[in-house]
């Protein structure tokens, strides 16, 4: 039976912590207003939705040719995971401004050199999703379209509270960082629950 529970709360958490597209979208909106960050907010959901489409593709052709693949890609995750968590943790309250950020093929091509995403999804498919619908292509398109979504609704969120999530980085930033580690760190353990 799949996982509904332990699937979303790592979908959640790992969608919340910062990352490239979260703190692009929260520094964007802060500097330029969350009206001009919609075309990167889009433009990084459809490039989403491609490196998840092709991350379905590649785990289903690796987990037919080597059916004993899941285990080794939950240690790579959970080792991923607890690398997050530890810079995360050590993250610095200064955020960097980056004034070449720009719309929506920045968006997109933000997502094929974005690690987090890319072993968010090939762990998402390979630990959560392809043991349980192997060969369900409409079941798998569903997942295909639902991480994406869901990173894209905590990206508007960190748009939206831009400033806000701004200073309380600033000014909290230990304890914000500690808490999104915690976090990480709990989603790593998941796995092997």
């Amino acid at each position: 039976m799949f996982d509904w529970f332990h699937f979303l709360s790592y979908v959640v958490t790992t969608a919340s912590t910062p990352g490239p597209n979260n703190l692009v979208a929260m520094s964007t909106a802060g500097r330029q207003g969350y009206k001009k960050t919609l075309p990167f907010l889009f433009g990084a959901w459809v490039g989403f939705v491609i490196v998840a489409f092709l991350s379905a593709v590649f785990c289903s052709i690796l987990s037919a040719l080597i059916p004993k693949i899941k285990t080794p890609m939950m240690f790579v995750g959970a080792a991923y995971l607890l690398y997050l968590a530890w810079k995360t943790y050590q993250r610095s309250s200064v955020i960097r401004e980056d004034e070449r950020r720009g719309g929506f093929l920045f968006g997109l091509i933000l997502q094929f050199l974005n690690v987090k995403i890319i072993i968010y999804c090939i762990l998402s498919m390979e630990v959560y999703i392809l043991p349980h619908f192997q060969g369900e292509w409409s079941r798998i398109l569903f997942f295909v379209f639902l991480l994406p979504t869901v990173g894209f609704l905590f990206c508007n969120c960190w748009a939206l509270f831009g400033h806000v999530f701004k200073k309380l980085f600033s000014q909290y930033a230990k304890i914000t960082n500690t808490v999104m580690a915690l976090l990480l760190v709990y989603c790593a353990v998941s796995l092997f629950l």
